[in-house]
């Protein structure tokens, strides 16, 4: 299964791009968002490796019949898709037009306002899908908020080096809030273990 592609955009088309990696090229599926936000191909950017290099989060799809690839930008993006895929009737050109909807945050936040209006327009979501999605996803977003706090990497960087569980959260919870980036507050959290 491929999870993963690096390399540079040879085309850009409405719904697709191809990304070339060791000299392969890779249909990969993207939301107009993504495709939006992508460097221009190659031979737009004149062949500057800076401006049409492309790093993507791939979703591989593979049935009998045929294998698709669908790009994200971040692993969250790809995570937000593939639990929308969870969601029976939902396929993979239906979630990928909702994940360009807006922006992840904006997304989630509808869906847990329950707003339905938010699937005007995709095609074959209808009032009655809709509703079916947003209860469904609901607390599928609940839920992956959930071990998002739960899962301080900081912590578990931590347990690893021989700390108990408590002792991490000890040490991390004197570290100044404002110190934001995972290794600066193993780094604040070590002194104050004395380390």
């Amino acid at each position: 299964m491929i999870a993963f592609l690096e390399g540079k955009i040879i085309l850009k088309k409405e719904k697709f791009v191809i990304v070339e990696v060791a000299g392969v090229g890779y249909k990969v599926f993207v939301s107009a968002q993504t495709l939006f936000k992508l460097p221009a191909s190659a031979e737009a950017s004149a062949g500057k490796p800076e401006i049409d290099h492309v790093k993507l989060f791939i979703y591989h799809e593979t049935k009998e019949d045929k294998s698709d690839l669908y790009g994200f930008l971040n692993y969250e993006e790809q995570e937000f898709f593939e639990t929308l895929m969870d969601i029976r009737g939902v396929g993979p050109r239906s979630a990928l037009d909702i994940s360009a909807l807006g922006s992840l945050d904006k997304i989630k936040d509808r869906i847990l306002k329950q707003d339905e209006k938010i699937f005007e327009g995709i095609p074959g979501i209808g009032s009655k899908k809709a509703m079916t999605i947003i209860l469904e996803l609901t607390g599928k977003i609940n839920i992956l908020g959930q071990k998002k706090t739960s899962g301080d990497e900081a912590e578990s960087a931590l347990v690893q080096l021989g700390f108990t569980k408590q002792q991490a959260k000890d040490a991390l919870s004197r570290v100044p809030s404002s110190v934001k980036d995972s290794e600066d507050r193993i780094k604040q959290a070590l002194k104050n273990l004395g380390r």
